[in-house]
């Protein structure tokens, strides 16, 4: 057992929803079952780096379980050991080693241990506090589902759910127009947001970075739909996906993030592209932020308080540094230096990618 009077809450990375319901859940236990006082770390990382600490009672952590995003705010460009402390005359980051100040705000402040709530950047980014010596429990959120040591991640249901709405939704233009219609949802490397949005819209192509698609087959698959009943055709692009023997479309790159790599841009290429070949009218809606936005759907509050329960239990256990994930449909840990910098990605044998092919959904493969 290890000694706990007061926790710190970060959360880091992207935004998604039910963060919002993993803070009520991680402070509400922590408060009701063991009496220890709680508070948060304002704009991830960055925060911590800063010292910007604040108060987390019960007064704070009521009525947030329904509302998107995060009360804490949160930062994707920060890391302990890479804090942006200014530019050069020329232009160029500098870029500090601030362990040390992320130490002094956790001592400052009497924190006994760190709760993560992030994906696999943000948990890259707790390793250095780890090596430093100071415990931390991570609890997996991301849109991207793509977190190793967990099936299931907070906020990847809800970017599910609204990528299937506006897949839907594309159906209904693209028949009365006869259209194809191209739909570029998020996922970075991983995609499972998009296969799973795909095969729950009824998309007629999926094409995800896992892979790698022929445009002229893409182009027959459209063209034998529309000279067939339904005239027009669906496709649901994730923003990593790539032609055999292509890359990945960058949107741009931004030396002072974490990751610098921001993708976006294929869903235009692919449109374009079918258009040119096929002569038929191809349209593109990239979704964006779109996907993370809004409140989080039942499963991912559940989710979010499930983990976040188990992850207080795993520390008055005495558990530090691991993971809270779910495995086989049950609450199961892993070592968080074990998944940093990692992803999950899609088999190109599983059950999601079996199910589309039998329906004859085309991957362009």
């Amino acid at each position: 057992m290890t000694k706990i009077n007061r926790i710190g809450i970060l959360t880091g990375g992207g935004d998604c929803p039910g963060l919002n319901a993993a803070i009520r859940g991680l402070g509400k236990s922590a408060i009701y079952e063991h009496g220890w006082e709680v508070v948060g770390i304002r704009d991830g990382y960055k925060g911590l780096v800063e010292n910007r600490v604040v108060e987390l009672g019960l007064n704070e952590l009521s009525g947030i379980l329904t509302q998107g995003g995060t009360i804490l705010g949160t930062n994707n460009r920060v890391s302990p050991d890479r804090y942006l402390e200014g530019k050069t005359d020329s232009g160029d980051p500098i870029f500090v080693n601030a362990v040390d100040r992320c130490i002094a705000t956790l001592e400052e402040h009497a924190i006994d241990i760190l709760f993560v709530v992030g994906g696999d950047g943000t948990f890259t980014c707790t390793k250095p506090l780890i090596e430093a010596g100071f415990p931390c429990i991570g609890v997996p959120k991301t849109i991207d589902n793509d977190i190793v040591g967990t099936e299931l991640t907070i906020g990847f249901t809800t970017a599910a759910r609204i990528g299937t709405m506006a897949l839907d939704r594309l159906h209904s233009t693209g028949n009365s127009h006869h259209r194809v219609m191209v739909c570029e949802l998020m996922g970075r490397n991983a995609g499972w947001l998009t296969l799973s949005s795909g095969l729950a819209s009824g998309a007629d192509v999926i094409l995800i970075p896992e892979i790698p698609f022929d445009m002229q087959k893409i182009c027959d698959f459209v063209e034998e739909r529309r000279e067939g009943k339904s005239g027009f055709s669906i496709i649901a692009c994730a923003e990593g996906a790539k032609p055999i023997n292509g890359t990945t479309v960058v949107e741009k790159i931004d030396p002072t993030r974490a990751d610098p790599i921001h993708l976006g841009g294929i869903g235009s290429v692919v449109a374009n592209t079918i258009e040119e070949r096929t002569g038929i009218e191809s349209r593109i809606t990239t979704l964006g932020h779109i996907q993370r936005g809004g409140e989080p759907a039942a499963s991912d509050r559940v989710l979010a308080t499930t983990f976040a329960t188990a992850a207080i239990e795993l520390a008055r256990a005495g558990e530090m540094n691991k993971m809270i994930g779910l495995q086989d449909g049950h609450i199961a840990t892993k070592d968080i230096l074990s998944v940093a910098n990692k992803q999950r990605l899609v088999p190109n044998n599983h059950r999601f990618v079996k199910a589309a092919k039998a329906v004859r959904t085309c991957f362009g493969d």
